[in-house]
């Protein structure tokens, strides 16, 4: 007997050492990407064309953050209004889909087949760039506008499934319950669904969020005004200058040495500079993050 309790132990002993060693490969596999990255953007221009990508700076040189800091005051500007439209973005698109999931979740909504199958039909077939162009231009008027960054886009039907597979798991008898105590729907809603649904809601506003953080295709399209551009379009912008002032001098003949200027530090400290905040976000909303992820998909 105690030679059997004692191999299933040594099973479960290896198959604990197996698991810990595959996550540590993976979690090397995740933070490698990210500290090269930060290497590189503490590199210099010649370091990187001579030795190439290093997991360690030869010399630490901030020439990059210098370029790409160059105009403070704008980078704040894209820092703020991305910051804005992005946790505005965030708060009214939870609300708003969770609003419409909670209804069909409700066995008792008489319309909940129709209004899934129009959600789920908006998914199948889009309406395409140019009629959306015309559309938010032409009819909606939200051309260098802050607005344009949040209404377009505030419901995401996948979410709204993702929200109502969890309403879907809390138990009747609480709303119930909350009947048989004199409340209404609202007080179900606001004071019992919302607070149990913290998982889901937390997964969903981080991925509402850094969709937003991440947009550089609405300041391209809509936004003519310097101080309403996004964070990700200037410094794409700035990239793009780099490229065509290397493209200039090899094709005018202007003897500049390209090395010294920083394209590829640069471009990583760009991605250093965006990513950072989204970084920070990130731990509020952990501790939900796999539950919302795990709980929210067991019903379809």
């Amino acid at each position: 007997m105690k030679g059997k309790v004692a191999k299933m132990r040594k099973k479960e002993l290896a198959t604990q050492v197996l698991i810990t060693i595959a996550f540590a490969i993976l979690c090397i596999a995740i933070i490698f990407p990210f500290w090269l990255l930060l290497s590189v953007s503490l590199s210099s221009e010649r370091s990187i064309s001579d030795l190439g990508y290093q997991l360690f700076p030869k010399n630490i040189d901030l020439s990059a953050y210098k370029y790409v800091l160059e105009n403070p005051q704008m980078i704040l500007k894209a820092y703020k209004v991305t910051i804005i439209f992005s946790v505005i973005s965030m708060i009214f698109s939870v609300l708003l889909m969770a609003m419409i999931a909670y209804p069909l979740s409700n066995k008792c909504f008489k319309c909940r087949s129709g209004v899934s199958f129009y959600l789920y039909f908006t998914m199948l077939f889009g309406g395409g760039m140019v009629p959306t162009y015309v559309l938010i231009t032409q009819y909606m008027h939200l051309d260098d506008n802050i607005l344009v960054y949040i209404l377009p886009g505030l419901i995401s039907p996948w979410f709204v499934f993702m929200i109502r597979s969890f309403f879907q798991g809390i138990p009747g008898e609480i709303a119930e319950s909350v009947l048989v105590d004199g409340g209404n729907e609202y007080t179900i809603f606001f004071k019992m669904i919302l607070p149990l649904s913290r998982p889901v809601l937390a997964t969903v506003a981080l991925f509402v969020f850094l969709g937003k953080w991440n947009d550089w295709m609405t300041s391209m399209l809509y936004i003519n005004d310097e101080k309403l551009i996004s964070l990700q379009y200037l410094l794409q912008r700035m990239m793009q200058n780099i490229q065509l002032l290397q493209d200039n001098s090899q094709r005018i003949g202007i003897p500049i040495d390209v090395s010294k200027i920083p394209s590829e530090t640069a471009r990583m400290a760009m991605a250093v500079i965006v990513a950072g905040p989204a970084l920070l976000v990130f731990p509020f909303f952990q501790k939900y993050f796999v539950k919302g992820l795990t709980v929210g998909s067991v019903k379809g």
